[in-house]
């Protein structure tokens, strides 16, 4: 059987992306301070991640606020001295009860719990995920559940109109096939194709982008590179936001060139997470 996943790794650039990309993760996984405070990393990446996901809907937050009201463990005030993009300065265009920011938490909170199932029911996975983002803004009966004809899509990366509903069901059948079937292809490039596909899709109208950004977050997570969710990608994508929405029209025009390009973005994601976490690492190590 073919395997389109390795397919897409041999693209050009792709390799050297990937291989840069597990270099950095690795550096990262090799610091001393993860042999006692691992969790505490991995919390002030979730931390990160969540601001970063929400700043891409539109919604920016400094990190320091939500710090100062989220519990991220004993590590946080250390944290906050660590450098990176994840902790710049901010405009503020939104508050804690913003629904973009209390969705982007809420997910930030439970992927360590949906990791194990990705993998063997992604379906179930997603639509656990849109309900972490969108309670309270849609209605009850669409949460979870793929969009409808009728009902309004969010576009805050101007992506363009979505797909019509019924090539979303098919596409995320195709989708739900590819993540359960074995595969040669490096985590990063499964990854970026299930962020990609996602956010061509948006299948759910709402929350969309933050549905995608965790499940790339969870296949790095489950298949192996980051095995306790150190890294962040989601900050990757935030500081690369200008290529971002870029490199994602690229993917959704569907041309080999167009793809390529959007996973050796995702892959440089990657790498600036790895390098933001091990800011943090050092941070923690300074005391």
């Amino acid at each position: 059987m073919s395997d389109p996943l390795v397919q897409v790794a041999a693209l050009p650039g792709v390799t050297e992306a990937v291989t840069e990309a597990r270099g950095a993760v690795d550096r990262l996984l090799g610091h001393r301070i993860l042999r006692r405070r691992s969790a505490e990393v991995s919390a002030e990446s979730a931390l990160r991640g969540a601001r970063a996901s929400a700043a891409l809907e539109g919604v920016a937050l400094p990190l320091e606020r939500l710090r100062g009201a989220v519990a991220v463990g004993s590590g946080a005030e250390t944290a906050e001295k660590a450098g990176g993009s994840a902790s710049g300065e901010t405009v503020e265009t939104g508050g804690l009860g913003d629904p973009v920011v209390q969705g982007a938490l809420r997910i930030s909170a439970e992927i360590g719990a949906l990791a194990e199932t990705w993998r063997h029911a992604p379906r179930q996975v997603l639509a656990r995920l849109h309900v972490l983002a969108a309670a309270g803004v849609v209605a009850p009966e669409e949460l979870g559940r793929p969009r409808g004809v009728e009902q309004d899509v969010r576009d805050p990366l101007e992506l363009g109109p979505p797909p019509a509903p019924h090539e979303v069901a098919a596409r995320l059948d195709a989708l739900s096939g590819v993540l359960t079937t074995p595969t040669k292809a490096p985590a990063i490039v499964v990854g970026a194709i299930v962020h990609g596909e996602l956010l061509a899709l948006r299948p759910f109208g709402w929350g969309d982008g933050m549905v995608a950004r965790a499940a790339q977050r969870l296949t790095l997570v489950e298949r192996g590179l980051d095995p306790k969710s150190l890294t962040a990608p989601e900050v990757g994508h935030a500081e690369l936001a200008g290529d971002y929405a870029d490199a994602l029209r690229a993917y959704a025009a569907g041309s080999p060139e167009g793809v390529a390009r959007w996973v050796r973005h995702c892959a440089e994601a990657v790498t600036v997470a790895a390098r933001d976490s091990l800011a943090i690492c050092e941070a923690f190590l300074r005391g």
